[in-house]
Order: structure tokens, then sequence, then C-alpha cells
């Protein structure tokens, strides 16, 4: 039955790769030094035009925090031939939608058209580019905009300061890393206008972005399409990026944070983690699937399943530029201690550090990427999003080719020995997420 099951695996394992194709895609600078990236695709009658610009909260400086996702809303106010409030209306019109979004290294503006209406979307987000409306009335609007986001997703959201970062602050002691995504609504709130236009025009310029044009497209037409409302914005120069390092922990810090929206604790071990271009990051995640990706996982299996000490538990890194983030996290079952679930959880990572996992896990682990890698890339959207971010804060626009090779060439060996280096006891910050009275 043994060998049943694992010529089953390997079937599983052949389609899923036969899956996932080639991304074909073509890449060239303009003269103003903004990266084009194209991938054609002509199977279905659509197009994405995203445009990614190298800048996130981690540029931001003291007391002025919450810029860089303060633009990912101004942004869609409209423009100088753009009216204010018909930008969504204009997408809409032409069948088309659109959005953005902002972590710590950059930010992210795509819309998706029928094919026929790429013009359309690259002359948006040249507008966007070229001709802002960033005035008084647009900054006031946008930020109770950016209040009630907040006011949404982390003051009133149960585990919201885990899941956007506000805990970070426990893990980065001298990096921007540890400041919220979001900003400081104080800072917002003092801001004066021509501070939002300082940060404009500080980071938003051709040299800082890559514009990526994926789906039903004529190449050379495309080409043709982007010298003209691209090329003509002149290039600025970039301010030079400060390399902040974060030094080790040497020693396990505990710490308490509260929460007024939630009635259960949660234990969350937390590590700095290498960079996103770093292999060792990649192995991480082979890890955080190991313990407590799915039912099937570890962590899982143990707390929730067999010992019923826990009801949920979760582990997530979050792959960024300069460093990353992983956690591991539980919320215990009826009256578990939570230096309980500590202890098990340790007892798992422990074994990831002195054992090698089975051939059939590392096998399970490696379909689980693939499906994920598929399920991605399945779309011009997920496609585009993958290039641009794979040239800016990777450094190199064929990792989308080269993803599934990393992973498939991740060794038990080297599982155990990341294992043993990142989630070393002395170097994570154990937080007690608690109950807080509102």
């Amino acid at each position: 039955m043994k060998k049943n099951i694992l010529t089953l695996t390997a079937t599983v394992a052949l389609a899923l790769s036969a899956s996932a194709q080639k991304v074909g895609f073509e890449e060239y600078n303009l003269k103003n030094g903004m990266h084009v990236i194209l991938h054609q695709d002509n199977s279905a009658p659509v197009v994405t035009i995203g445009v990614m610009y190298h800048v996130g909260s981690k540029d931001e400086v003291d007391g002025k925090t919450g810029m860089a996702h303060f633009y990912e809303h101004l942004l869609f106010t409209g423009t100088e031939n753009i009216k204010r409030g018909e930008w969504n209306k204009i997408e809409a019109a032409n069948g088309g939608t659109g959005n953005a979004n902002t972590n710590w290294d950059r930010t992210y503006y795509y819309e998706t058209f029928p094919s026929n209406n790429l013009e359309l979307g690259l002359w948006m987000e040249s507008e966007r580019l070229m001709h802002p409306i960033i005035d008084q009335k647009a900054v006031d609007t946008q930020n109770e905009v950016v209040k009630e986001e907040k006011r949404q997703r982390m003051d009133n959201a149960p585990y919201g300061k885990i899941i956007y970062g506000d805990v970070y602050n426990h893990i980065f002691d001298k990096h921007n890393y540890g400041r919220p995504m979001i900003g400081y609504i104080k800072d917002l709130d003092a801001a004066k206008l021509e501070e939002f236009k300082a940060f404009y025009n500080k980071w938003y310029m051709p040299n800082n972005a890559v514009l990526v044009v994926a789906g039903d497209i004529d190449v050379k037409n495309t080409k043709k399409l982007i010298k003209e409302y691209f090329e003509p914005i002149p290039a600025r120069t970039l301010p030079k990026r400060e390399q902040v390092v974060e030094p080790e922990r040497t020693q396990e810090k505990r710490v308490k944070e509260y929460d007024a929206n939630i009635q259960i604790p949660a234990i969350i071990l937390a590590h700095k983690t290498p960079s996103m271009k770093e292999r060792d990051s990649k192995v991480l995640d082979v890890i955080s699937t190991i313990l407590s990706n799915g039912k099937s996982s570890r962590l899982y299996k143990k707390l929730v399943d067999d010992k019923k000490k826990a009801f949920q538990v979760i582990s997530f890194a979050r792959n960024l530029e300069d460093y990353s983030v992983y956690v591991i996290a539980a919320l215990p079952s009826g009256d578990t201690p939570l230096d309980d679930l500590i202890k098990e959880m340790d007892e798992e990572i422990y074994k990831l550090q002195t054992e090698l996992i089975s051939d059939r896990d590392l096998q399970k682990v490696r379909n689980k990427f693939e499906n994920n890698f598929v399920a991605s890339n399945s779309n011009v959207e997920g496609i585009a999003n993958t290039l641009a971010r794979n040239y800016m804060l990777v450094g190199n626009t064929n990792q989308i080719n080269k993803e599934l090779d990393v992973i498939n060439s991740i060794t038990k060996e080297e599982i155990r020995e990341v294992a043993k280096k990142y989630l070393a006891k002395n170097r994570r910050v154990v937080i007690e997420y608690l109950p807080k009275k509102k």
C-alpha cells in the first residue's frame, strides 16, 4: 500500500509541474530609467497594467509616518485631466477594475481592462505619475478614509495587530519595519500639505518604478504606446537609502500586547529572519508549511486534533526586502496555559532542529508549493504582480521561473540547519497577546 501511495504522490507532482509552465516576458528600460516588463498571453482578451514604486513605510521618517500608505489612496483622487472622483467611474465604464496596495517596501497600483482598452490604462497610469491632484481637499478627504480603514482593519479587528504588523515593534529595535505599515494617525493629522507634496516628489518618479503590462497584447504596439505615454516623464535624482542593520538578538525577549477586540488570548513566537532575496527565506517558508499549514501540519495535528490544547494554530512568513518576519501563533482551548502551548510548540520546533523530515513529508510540502504557484500565477493580474515584485525586491525578474526549482532543491538537511539557526530560543520574541477591556 505504501508503494501505491508514493507512486500517486509522484504522479501528482508530475502533473503539477506540467501545469507550472514557464512564464515568458521581455524587459527593458526607457530613457528616463523606468523599467518595463511585458508578458504576452493572448489566451483571453484582458490586459493588466501595473506600476510598482520602490517606496513603502520603511522609507518614512520619524514624525511623518503613514505617507506611503496614504498615497495608495490619494492617487485615486484624480489628476489634472481626470476629474476628482472620476477615476473609478472611468474604469467601470470601460469594463475595467483597479486597485492598489502598500507594504513596508513598495507601493503597487494596477488596473485590468479588456485588451482593447490597453491605451486607456497606460494613459491613466501615466496621469497618476505626471499630473496627480495633491491639494488640501484631497488630503482631508483621504485622511478620513485612512482613519476608517485603520479602525476596521486594526483597531476594531480581532488580532489585527498581528496581521498588520503592529507587533513588529517588539521584533525590530532599529529598523523601520518595527513601525506599523499604516503609520501613526497623529503624524498624518499633523502633516502639512507641503510635506505630502515633498514625499511625492521624493519618491514618485519613473526611475523609481517598474511598469508591467501582462495579457493580450501586441508587443510592438505596446512598446510604442509605452514610449508615448511614459518616456516624456522626466527622471529625478533618487535619495540615497540608509541601510539600517538590525542587531541579532542574543536573549529571548518576552512582552505583553493587549487587544480590546479579543476574548481568547494568543501566544506568539516571533522571529527576525533573512531577506526575501536569500535562500534561507525559502527554507523558512517550507518550515512554516511543515509546522502549521493546514490540518495535516504538525502543530495543528498535535495541539488541535490530538491534545485539544488549542483551537487554532497559525504560522506565516512575511518576506520583505531587508529582513523578513516569521510568526508562529496558537490560541488556547479552554483553560490551557499559554506556557503549556509554548512547551508543546518548542517540542515540534526541536524535532525540526534535530531530526530529518521524511521523504513523504518533503514531497507533500513540494506539492503544496506547486499548487500555490499555479494558483497565484493563474491569471495575468497575478503574473504582473509577481514579475514586478521579483524585479524590484528580489533583483531578478526571472525568479518567477526559478521559484519551484529553488523549493524542489531544498534538502532535509537544510531544513534542519535553518530551523536550528533562525528558530533558536535566544533569537525570538515571545508575545503574550491578551484581551483588554474596551
